[in-house]
């Protein structure tokens, strides 16, 4: 098939989100970079290390500086990730100033730091969607939840529920992931700055002040200690990535259900049409909840050997987590649009109001 859907050419209809792949692409990544570069240089001169001036015009050129893109592909294959040649290039465009240049730094501080930028953007955007999707729920509830659906349980008629009382099932648990989201974002978006072996010591003995410089002007949290190795905020971040898509698989599996021949309590208005039957109208988006909730559940298991870092640093838990993080990423933002969606579109069927 193809190895991203969500950037595929007609798969993407489906899976893609295109404010979740501005965040996530490759350019927006090189900048936060280059972001990280420079505010580093700056700080450099804000606690003395380097004459203010010299640290003023290099940080400037760094932000402005346009990377060989094709010259970062071939370095990166020869040293598994872009940074080297990335500096490399820096520093040769800042000729004589080139000892401002990433000066005690190593090459994960960067990668983490434009992480953490990363997911302060990526976590704007889905904190406004879980706000969204919330008042999407309240108004289909408003809307609908005086209507008697039946309620089931292992998937046999049981008694009779208000609409109401399943919609609470999916609108509850939102209300939780939106306080786990606010309580992850300061350890998430976090200044990474350890030096070569995590211990800042050959970034010398201003490191600490470096760092707080750091987080300031990226507007990311400061911390006491590198976190080369430490992963568990980044892979509770994604387990709850995983419980966000989770609880809407739950509501996208009901509401397939719901519409279900034989069943009829709901309709879902547009789309879902079949290519040999004409009679139906498919849950396309109901059922592409509960696949992109399966498939982070399934990446949580890599996540999970991401956490194991050998001694200071791992190439080969670092590179898991780059390979699985964007793809849960992109799939709880299309996740919690396609959720508000079927909200706008989703009809209770029966006239048998309390």
């Amino acid at each position: 098939m193809t190895g991203d859907v969500f950037s595929h050419p007609w798969l993407g209809g489906l899976f893609g989100d295109a404010h979740a792949a501005a965040i996530w692409s490759p350019d927006r990544q090189l900048a936060h970079m280059l972001r990280v570069e420079a505010a580093y240089t700056h700080a450099l001169g804000a606690v003395g290390s380097l004459p203010s001036e010299k640290a003023a015009r290099v940080s400037t050129m760094i932000m402005a500086f346009a990377p060989d893109i094709a010259a970062i592909n071939v370095g990166t294959a020869r040293d598994g990730v872009p940074v080297p040649d990335l500096v490399r290039q820096i520093k040769a465009a800042a000729g004589a100033d080139a000892d401002a240049v990433h000066k005690g730094m190593t090459s994960q501080d960067v990668i983490d730091t434009a992480l953490a930028l990363t997911l302060q953007d990526f976590n704007n955007l889905i904190n406004v969607r879980l706000a969204d999707l919330s008042a999407g729920l309240k108004t289909l509830t408003q809307k609908f939840g005086a209507v008697q659906i039946m309620g089931r349980t292992r998937m046999q008629a049981a008694l009779p529920i208000l609409f109401a009382q399943r919609a609470t099932s999916w609108s509850a648990p939102i209300i939780t992931h939106q306080a786990r989201l606010a309580a992850l974002r300061p350890k998430v978006e976090a200044v990474q700055l350890g030096g070569p072996v995590g211990d800042r010591a050959a970034i010398g003995p201003q490191a600490n002040a470096i760092a707080a410089e750091m987080a300031a002007a990226l507007g990311l949290t400061d911390t006491p200690t590198a976190w080369h190795s430490q992963r568990e905020a980044i892979v509770d971040y994604t387990n709850l990535l995983s419980l966000i898509t989770g609880t809407l698989g739950k509501m996208g599996q009901d509401i397939a259900l719901m519409t279900q021949q034989g069943v009829d309590e709901a309709q879902i208005s547009g789309g879902g049409g079949s290519s040999a039957m004409p009679h139906k109208q498919n849950p396309v988006l109901a059922e592409l909840l509960v696949t992109l909730a399966r498939f982070n559940a399934t990446q949580i298991s890599g996540m999970h050997h991401a956490l194991v870092h050998e001694q200071e640093r791992s190439g080969a838990a670092w590179g898991l987590e780059w390979m699985i993080l964007p793809q849960m990423a992109m799939s709880t933002a299309r996740s919690i649009i396609v959720a508000h969606d079927l909200c706008l579109s989703l009809a209770l069927v029966t006239s048998n109001e309390i």
